[in-house]
């Protein structure tokens, strides 16, 4: 399952520089060790990321919504593995990391409906008003578009939720935005 590789535009790759995971509760020093991204490596994801924004941000709603609803059912599909390793790294008890998945998948499945919904691109067209004095209006449209690739930073206190695949994730998959992580 975790092989400490870096996934970077689809392909996995190990570091020279590594460091490992270390149980909170027992000191234990956890297998396997992590590739630590350098700075060409983040660079390297970040132009990737870059490059497939225009074509990400394009899918349609329904295509994005899936996408995420694909991710949440993935993270159902570890099973009791992701909860035990997520224990092990945390020191976070069993209960706890049980209701941040469900969170996690909760948070994702969520947005898909919002962007099924489409109601997140808040769409306004004010017509245009040609006899207006003392000038005429043009006709005015808005729409929120994806602004481009997004980071997401670890946060240690919710691992899933808002770490890995939670609401920063998902909500900036749910923009059109491409996510390095």
């Amino acid at each position: 399952m975790i092989d400490g590789a870096l996934l970077i535009g689809g392909d996995t790759r190990q570091a020279e520089t590594r460091f490992t995971a270390v149980n909170p509760a027992t000191g234990e020093t956890l297998t396997p060790d992590f590739s630590s991204a350098g700075a060409d490596a983040v660079a390297e994801a970040c132009a990737l990321a870059d490059a497939a924004f225009p074509a990400f941000a394009a899918t349609d709603p329904e295509t994005r919504a899936a996408f995420l609803e694909r991710i949440a059912d993935n993270i159902v599909g570890l099973g009791d593995d992701l909860i035990v390793r997520a224990m092990a790294e945390s020191g976070l008890p069993r209960m706890r990391l049980e209701g941040e998945r469900g969170r996690t998948v909760g948070q994702l499945k969520l947005f898909a409906g919002v962007v099924r919904q489409g109601d997140f691109l808040d769409a306004t067209i004010d017509p245009a008003m040609p006899d207006r004095a003392p000038l005429p209006r043009p006709d005015l449209r808005r729409v929120n578009v994806a602004i481009g690739p997004v980071a997401v930073f670890g946060a240690s206190n919710f691992p899933l939720a808002f770490s890995v695949a939670g609401g920063d994730t998902a909500s900036a998959l749910a923009a059109g935005c491409p996510v390095v992580r």
